[in-house]
């Protein structure tokens, strides 16, 4: 693939709709953080609050990339459909996970919601991979990053009962 066979709209919609979830995400995650989030246990090894918007920003943006490597093969075939469906399941996890978390202030819902998102992810990744290997290992990282929020997440539900 040239740099003029780019769908720029393709490109642009699915960067900006990955990124739109994170900043929807946002709207239950930024007022808990000063709040009650800095009120909880938290295990020795959790990041500097910073860490999450930087890495959560990347991971967002390797995830319109990967979306856009499957879409331009068009939505006319059934697996690409497929694909992008699961895809928009997991992007409604992740933005649901904030909610349940944060919004709802409860690390168990979390818990049960970041397990569904994982497996979604899982899903996302053997159906990506199957149309464009790029495009699957492209979200690799956001299995590994959401893995280690999903360790995070039953820590501070253990510690905070």
């Amino acid at each position: 693939m040239g740099f003029g066979d780019i769908d720029w709209r393709k490109l642009i919609a699915s960067v900006i709709l990955c990124q739109l979830a994170g900043l929807l995400g946002a709207i239950f995650t930024s007022p808990a953080i000063p709040t009650w989030y800095a009120t909880l246990e938290k295990p020795s090894f959790v990041p500097p609050d910073w860490t999450f918007s930087v890495v959560w920003t990347f991971l967002y943006l390797l995830m319109g990339l990967s979306l856009y490597l499957i879409w331009r093969n068009g939505r006319d075939r059934r697996d690409v459909r497929l694909a992008m469906g699961v895809f928009g399941l997991q992007l409604f996890l992740n933005f649901l996970w904030s909610v349940l978390f944060f919004g709802l202030r409860s690390p168990l819902l979390g818990m049960i919601g970041i397990v569904f998102l994982w497996l979604a992810i899982v899903g996302t990744i053997w159906r990506f991979y199957r149309i464009s290997r790029l495009a699957g290992l492209l979200l690799i990282p956001y299995l590994v990053w959401v893995s280690f929020a999903a360790l995070l997440n039953y820590y501070i539900w253990l510690l905070n009962p």
